[in-house]
């Protein structure tokens, strides 16, 4: 059973899918997720919710305890030989317990962010794995003192950026895009909630910008799980700008842009890997915010500032995420050839630290070696 709860672990899920039927033809995969997961032959119990936050999850609630309750009786009644969870700390946690409970064992792949707040979990993930695939270099060391089998495996979106072909030209054809202009990035996130406190403000950005360099293309990135009628007044009113919409890969996109506004999260990193110049930009509720303020430990929300300690991609964080500070920070990283060139410099020793990896084919191999040992 493997469990993703939003769009980058459903990614991940897929990815590994794929490995796992290479070294187990015959092996049966069940879990929570969406089309890219089914598309790789997982069964699918329910769909992700996308819920973040503490205000966020609350409203999600009941989704999420009906979901809870279908994989309870499944782990209850059928027999699992391995649970993979991926990141969705808040419902993974409790189904980590349950399964540990129910004597199946469980491989955490994509650990949680504990290095950021709630550092307590740090000992119950420890616990209840047999095994933790760590995404980011400085995690094992996190779990050493709690006995916690930790591994750093690489990340998967680094595998997904290396097996992509990018045909610019066919690109910018397809999207009506001039090849001899500069083209914009907008990733707004993939959870509903995100887009909703994102969308007006990166309209309003996008006027200004629009307004100073007449001749800057602009592309937004839709997530696949995104129910875009929802959306729909703000995106009429970017298309008017002359916005593209796009549901193309996120990776693709970035490719082929110059300069990149992204909300923090999988696609920032993603982004760094890629090469793009950006600026990183996020919202939540006010509850959510000032909850987070008391809990969260680092200096930093995205995950290339604090692999190196360092504000490397400008932050705008909440009320300082205006129009008028994104189109501040965009200028810096726009304009400066030298800020440019720095941050491609950091983005190539990033790129370096998972140039070899393979992750998926290493949680493959990892969950395979657990099955057998489980089923002999």
């Amino acid at each position: 059973m493997i469990i993703a709860g939003e769009s980058s672990g459903e990614l991940y899920a897929a990815m590994l899918a794929k490995k796992l039927r290479l070294r187990l033809p015959d092996v049966e995969l069940i879990g929570i997720g969406g089309k890219k997961m089914e598309a790789e032959g997982i069964e699918l119990i329910d769909t992700i919710t996308g819920a973040f936050g503490l205000v966020e999850a609350f409203s999600s609630l009941k989704k999420l305890l009906s979901t809870y309750k279908k994989v309870v009786n499944i782990l209850t009644i059928l027999k699992v030989d391995l649970l993979v969870l991926i990141d969705f700390p808040e419902f993974n946690l409790m189904v980590a317990k349950k399964a540990n409970r129910l004597g199946i064992k469980i491989l955490y792949y994509v650990s949680p962010q504990v290095w950021a707040w709630r550092q307590g979990r740090i000992k119950k993930i420890a616990h209840l794995s047999v095994k933790i695939a760590a995404i980011l270099p400085f995690e094992p060391k996190l779990y050493e003192p709690y006995g916690g089998n930790c591994e750093f495996v690489g990340h998967p979106i680094a595998e997904e950026i290396r097996a992509l072909k990018v045909d610019k030209e066919t690109f910018f054809t397809k999207n009506l895009l001039c090849p001899d202009k500069p083209v914009i990035a907008i990733l707004p996130g993939s959870r509903h909630s995100e887009l909703q406190r994102l969308l007006p403000v990166l309209i309003e950005a996008i006027t200004l910008l629009k307004n100073k360099y007449q001749y800057l293309q602009f592309i937004l990135s839709v997530a696949p799980n995104i129910e875009e009628h929802h959306f729909k007044e703000h995106f009429n009113t970017l298309k008017t700008l002359g916005v593209i919409i796009s549901k193309e890969n996120a990776s693709i996109i970035l490719s082929t842009s110059h300069t990149a506004i992204i909300a923090s999260g999988t696609a920032a990193f993603q982004g760094a890997l890629i090469g793009i110049p950006m600026v990183v930009i996020y919202k939540l509720s006010w509850l959510t915010y000032i909850l987070a303020k008391q809990l969260i430990k680092v200096k930093y929300v995205n995950l290339t500032n604090l692999i190196f300690d360092k504000p490397i991609i400008p932050e705008l964080i909440q009320e300082h995420a205006s129009a008028k500070n994104i189109v501040q920070a965009f200028d810096l990283i726009y304009n400066n050839v030298k800020k440019r060139q720095e941050m491609l410099s950091f983005y190539k020793t990033l790129q370096n630290i998972y140039k070899d990896m393979n992750p998926s084919e290493k949680v493959a191999e990892i969950a395979v070696e657990m099955i057998c040992t489980h089923t002999n």
